[in-house]
């Protein structure tokens, strides 16, 4: 309960600090490249060193994977059909397709089924949503962004991405145990990623721009809070069969809001800020009531 109060405390400091003109327009920029930079790879480096593989996993692992799958098909499908400009295509898929796994899904998985859930959360969180980012999030974001789209460019910024090449460190160095001041440096600048960007999502949140985005902001969101998830249980439920607890952590982070990360890198990308924003922000309001109703409805699985 107390990861949710700092989400929700976070998230409105960023909306007064916005009202209030004491935070530069420079500064949610400045708190996202922290982020990319120096949060994330912390708690790449932190989490993915510490996992022990197991096979019941594997729907877990790839349920990410799967997600954006759809969600690429799913919005270039309705981009050609509304005719939407290829920067907001981009921005859907990017936000659409990948969920907030980690700081707001960790805290609601604790939550809802309690600390034994955690460890499935964190197989979802690290070895689909982030890679994910990290490879597919970013093709996306290079091809329908305006600038350089040649293989060599997208490669290059995959390879060069700040979270990739902290979890190939973080499996290379697997056989390796951190000293305890590493651990704890790892974990103090891992902290930072919640509050920074929930105060950058707060700070860029303009209610007004809800009014130019309104269809675009509800094909978004219906996909990645009720249809995605829909689809998802489907396959692992009602067709392969599958179960427990695992299954009902891994299909209830199915159901997470838009990742915060996947907002920033459309920014990043001029890819439709607005909406990205917009996607991030009410997707995580939204999220609370939703996230209910998922649970509910897979008590019995």
């Amino acid at each position: 309960m107390t990861n949710l109060i700092l989400l929700v405390v976070c998230f409105v400091a960023g909306m007064l600090l916005r009202r209030s003109g004491r935070l530069s327009d420079k500064g949610p920029a400045a708190f996202n490249s922290f982020i990319i930079h120096i949060s994330l790879p912390a708690l790449t480096l932190l989490y993915v060193h510490d996992l022990r593989w197991n096979p019941s996993y594997a729907l877990a692992a790839s349920m990410a994977w799967l997600h954006f799958a759809m969600a690429a098909g799913f919005f270039w499908m309705l981009g050609k059909a509304w005719r939407l400009p290829r920067a907001t295509i981009g921005a859907l898929m990017l936000t659409g397709g990948l969920g907030n796994t980690s700081f707001f899904g960790l805290p609601m998985i604790e939550t809802f089924y309690g600390k034994e859930g955690i460890a499935t959360g964190i197989i979802v969180d690290q070895l689909g949503s982030f890679l994910v980012l990290s490879i597919f999030g970013i093709i996306v974001a290079n091809l329908y962004s305006s600038g350089a789209t040649t293989a060599s460019t997208i490669i290059r910024k995959i390879v060069l991405f700040p979270p990739f090449i902290a979890v190939m460190i973080a499996l290379a160095l697997i056989p390796v145990d951190y000293p305890g001041w590493a651990v704890t440096v790892l974990k103090r600048l891992g902290d930072t990623l919640a509050p920074l960007a929930l105060v950058s999502v707060g700070y860029q949140l303009h209610l007004g721009h809800i009014a130019g985005n309104g269809r675009n902001l509800a094909a978004g969101l219906a996909f990645k809070l009720l249809l995605a998830p829909l689809v998802l249980y489907l396959l692992y439920v009602e067709i392969l069969g599958a179960g427990g607890q695992v299954i009902q952590v891994t299909l209830f982070e199915a159901a997470m809001p838009p990742m915060i990360t996947a907002g920033i890198i459309a920014g990043e990308h001029d890819l439709d800020p607005q909406l990205a924003n917009l996607m991030v922000a009410v997707g995580l309001v939204l999220a609370f009531f939703t996230l209910t109703g998922w649970w509910w409805m897979m008590r019995g699985i």
